[in-house]
């Protein structure tokens, strides 16, 4: 696939105008984990900081599986939207209403084994209880987040990203004002502490559920849809190949969130510091991400609709031109880290040791922005062509069978600790970015619509 600059330049705008809703909407949740981190860490516990982080790497571990099913969805409505197929659409619409409640009660009775598996993933003492509770409370936002995941990727299916955006928005001020009036006791609410991020993170994610419905059902972009929809029965066959399209997804992404989330693990087996110093440089190095995972839904989109539309060349430009801009993203940001490595810390948390720590991190997270925007926009082109299995595999590989293998070794038998973690992530990246372009090369080049 060349990649001539001058030949691309003309898809950068409507590449972004699609990423840049998600992005916002993205950012938007990432600035509630920012809130999070900031508000809990205000309290200057490292031990209450740890075990929020703990939690939300078992919670998102989880919520990534059931976002990876909802994504079968989009490239299967955006071919038959691309093609004008109209009651096709409405079909697989109603099927991934059924598959979307049924994934997220899987979910939550998964998250109710890990809660009582919690006491066994050698955490520190002090950690354990808070992080039960806090867990035990978040739980109960799983099905209503695979709700709204499971609208949002149909939206986006049609080429809209701009509706969910709104929802997300209001959803994080939802939880930004409840973790202010429940954390610490504001006027006249129960000032619950640490616990007040949990209840902050369930009532926002059942706005968020509600409103997404409703916005399916009425909003003149999909009421038509959604009212052919409800005509349409239960076809198992359908929902069983959503569920193959989209296990595929949701393996990929979990593998890749557990690498991650099994680091923040280990970390807290290193000690609270190196928990929380993890913590703050997870947080900002996902923030940067976002962009990428932004590019990676608008070309998802773009190349399936150019799909239906049985276009090749448009696919293969707008493929490469997808790939330029996260690279020049990703390269400026990784760029801030180094440099700013010590500053961005210090912004979090006043604890010195913490900020040591989380400057080191900061330099290995810079090194691997490149390769983790690249990564993420090979997975959204792949997506947009139905090709689910090989990035899964791909997965297993770079992270299951390199990043963790490596970041252990490095970190407790090469005593590394915090960095060599976050190497063996480098490692992954590395790997899975060369594997992932090296399939895309392959398929486009087939291409003969």
């Amino acid at each position: 696939m060349r990649t001539n600059i001058g030949n691309y330049t003309q898809c950068y705008g409507p590449l972004l105008r699609l990423a840049m809703p998600v992005v916002l909407a993205q950012a938007g949740q990432m600035l509630v984990t920012l809130v999070d981190t900031i508000m809990v860490g205000s309290l200057n516990d490292a031990n209450l900081l740890a075990a929020v982080s703990f939690s939300g790497n078992l919670y998102t571990i989880v919520m990534f599986m059931g976002l990876g099913i909802s994504l079968a969805i989009t490239p299967v409505v955006g071919m038959r939207y691309g093609a004008g197929r109209r009651r096709s659409v409405a079909f697989w619409l109603m099927q991934h209403r059924y598959l979307t409640v049924l994934v997220g009660l899987g979910q939550l009775l998964l998250m109710a084994l890990l809660w009582l598996l919690i006491p066994l993933m050698r955490q520190p003492e002090a950690v354990v209880p808070v992080a039960r509770d806090y867990f035990l409370i978040v739980m109960f936002s799983i099905l209503p987040t695979q709700i709204f995941y499971g609208g949002r990727q149909f939206a986006e299916g049609l080429a809209n990203t701009s509706l969910s955006m709104l929802i997300t928005v209001t959803g994080n001020l939802i939880n930004i004002l409840c973790n202010y009036l429940f954390i610490f006791g504001h006027f006249g609410c129960p000032q619950l502490g640490v616990y007040g991020a949990a209840v902050g993170t369930v009532v926002s994610k059942v706005y968020m559920a509600a409103a997404m419905e409703m916005t399916i059902r009425r909003h003149r972009l999909f009421a038509a849809y959604s009212a052919e929809a409800s005509a349409c029965r239960f076809a198992p066959g359908a929902m069983l190949r959503l569920l193959r399209l989209g296990l595929p997804i949701g393996g990929q992404m979990t593998v890749e969130c557990f690498a991650f989330a099994a680091g923040g693990i280990m970390m807290g087996a290193i000690g609270a510091v190196e928990c929380s110093a993890h913590q703050i440089v997870m947080t900002f190095t996902s923030l940067t991400y976002l962009m990428a995972s932004g590019i990676a839904s608008a070309i998802t989109i773009k190349v399936s609709i150019f799909g239906g539309q049985a276009d090749s060349t448009a696919i293969r430009r707008y493929s490469a031109a997808a790939l330029q801009l996260v690279v020049a993203f990703m390269a400026s940001t990784g760029l801030t880290f180094v440099c700013l490595r010590h500053l961005i810390p210090s912004l979090v948390i006043g604890l010195p040791e913490v900020v040591g720590v989380a400057a080191t991190l900061m330099l290995v997270g810079g090194a691997f922005q490149i390769f983790d925007g690249l990564q993420v926009v090979c997975l959204g082109i792949l997506r947009g062509m139905s090709d689910m299995t090989y990035p899964a595999v791909v997965s297993g590989v770079a992270y299951a069978a390199t990043s963790l293998p490596v970041g252990y070794v490095l970190a407790f038998v090469a005593g590394a600790g915090a960095p060599g973690i976050w190497l063996g992530y480098l490692a992954g990246l590395v790997l899975a970015s060369v594997l992932l372009l090296r399939r895309i090369r392959h398929l486009t080049a087939r291409l003969n619509y």
